[in-house]
Order: structure tokens, then sequence, then C-alpha cells
């Protein structure tokens, strides 16, 4: 009397799971894909964006990205390097704050940067 429900209900539950995981996966699947598109356009906004800054002739546009770059440099040698050494001689040696989001700019930063070189040895040799 028992043992035929259950083995039905057992089996149902096997179906079911079998379906769901069918179901998650092939969302997942999908999202993933879409998600993996956005990044490849994103990718391919900002590089537009830095070679056009290059192919620009401004001069700021050009070196607005190394400029603040050599200053993250600046502010990361002083507070690693010159300040520790300065603050053995002198009492107040200047430290400068790093503010908390200056490691992400620093990250996009250097992406940029290397996109963009990149961007303009490809454009160099596409003028060829």
């Amino acid at each position: 009397m028992f043992g035929g429900g259950i083995g039905e209900t057992a089996a149902g539950f096997g179906s079911l799971a079998k379906d769901l995981r069918t179901a998650i996966t092939g969302v997942d699947s999908e999202t993933q894909g879409k998600i993996e598109l956005i990044i490849a356009r994103l990718t391919e906004l900002q590089a537009s964006v830095v070679i056009a800054e290059l192919q620009s002739g401004a001069w700021l546009a050009q070196n607005w990205r190394p400029i603040t770059m050599l200053t993250f440099v600046f502010i990361i040698a002083n507070n690693y390097i010159l300040y520790p050494y300065l603050s053995l001689f002198w009492n107040v040696a200047p430290k400068l704050e790093i503010p908390p989001d200056m490691w992400g700019l620093l990250k996009i930063g250097l992406g940029g940067y290397v996109v963009g070189r990149s961007g303009e040895k490809i454009a160099k040799a596409l003028r060829r």
C-alpha cells in the first residue's frame, strides 16, 4: 500500500530535481553569456574613448591619464618610502592620506593606460 505511493513520489522528486537543474542551468548559462557580451562591449567602449583621447592632438587630453598615474605613484612613494625614512629624522614628516577609492582608480587608470597604449600602437601600425 505504501510502497507504490513512495516510489511514485520519489520518481516525481527525481523528475522535479532534473527539471529544476535544467531550468537553473539554462538561465545561468544564458545570463553568463549576456554578462560576457556586456563586459566585452564595455571594454570596446573604454578602448574607443582612450584611442579618441590619444588621437585628439590636444596635449591635456593625451596626457591627463599619465599625469594622474604619476600623482598616485608619488603619493604611494611618499607614504611607503619617503615618510618612513623622513620620520626617523623629523617628528612631523608629511604623510599624504590615501583616499579609499584611490586603489580602484589606480586599477582603472592602469587598465585604461594599457588599453590606450595598445590602441596607440595598433593605430600607428594601421597608418603605415
